[in-house]
């Protein structure tokens, strides 16, 4: 499915009020897709879905699906699970910053898969796109519940890939290090020290995505040299985790 072939598609994004969101409504609706764009405050969305032509269903992205489907007349296509939260905080995050983290990087993946598989398996085809994180592969500085969470949401993107690719499951993983959105100025100095750098705007990743649509691979990796980093790690993880202790002594540093 490449941006010639996603005509006429039932596309929902979830979290499109900004950022990354956005970006990847404005792509499928330039294709000629039909696209829900969700978020939990109707204003952020109601604008972006007149621009695009497309519809506006407020609430928590946990709960679209039903709602999404009647809105495209029966049938979603492809599922862009993209709402997210910062999550920053250290192993003493309250419990209710680990809930809520656990609830949207995961839980909802998990429900919006269980309202979609059933007619996706029936009819032999359906996409599964989760805005995970480089932190997904690796991890963040200063941000466990967020980086524990993205594992999580990686995970099971893997899991829904593996068990149902042969039945004609499309999956994939975006897994962006900094993109120039709110979230990244949420992650305050941790992300100006790590993230900003380099950072992207959405419109690349949106990019990164109908690229990997295009090649049928469930990575998408708007920062390249990121696949490097995840293969480092994987080959002398205590050289990679010292490395990164490095970082976490720099950023303790600087904060001092």
């Amino acid at each position: 499915m490449t941006m010639g072939t996603v005509q006429g598609a039932g596309v929902v994004v979830t979290g499109a009020g900004g950022g990354i969101g956005a970006a990847l409504a404005r792509r499928f609706a330039a294709g000629g897709a039909r696209v829900v764009v969700n978020d939990l405050d109707p204003a952020r969305i109601e604008p972006l879905a007149a621009e695009i032509g497309g519809f506006a269903v407020a609430g928590d992205a946990s709960g679209v699906v039903d709602a999404a489907r009647e809105a495209l007349g029966g049938t979603v296509d492809v599922y862009c699970a993209n709402a997210g939260l910062a999550s920053p905080g250290d192993a003493f995050a309250d419990e209710e910053v680990w809930a809520a983290a656990w609830d949207v990087h995961v839980m909802a993946h998990v429900r919006a898969a269980r309202a979609l598989l059933p007619s996706w398996l029936e009819r032999g085809s359906g996409r599964f796109v989760t805005t995970a994180s480089a932190a997904g592969l690796l991890t963040m500085i200063g941000a466990a519940p967020y980086s524990v969470t993205k594992h999580g949401a990686v995970a099971f993107a893997e899991w829904l890939s593996l068990t149902y690719r042969h039945r004609g499951i499309k999956v994939h993983a975006i897994c962006p290090q900094g993109v120039r959105t709110d979230m990244l100025t949420a992650a305050g100095s941790a992300g100006e020290l790590v993230l900003a750098p380099g950072a992207v705007e959405p419109d690349a990743v949106a990019d990164a995505l109908f690229e990997a649509m295009d090649a049928d691979r469930f990575l998408v990796l708007p920062h390249p040299e990121v696949a490097g980093y995840y293969q480092a790690r994987a080959a002398d993880p205590d050289r990679w985790m010292g490395n990164m202790n490095k970082l976490q002594q720099k950023w303790e540093a600087s904060e001092a």
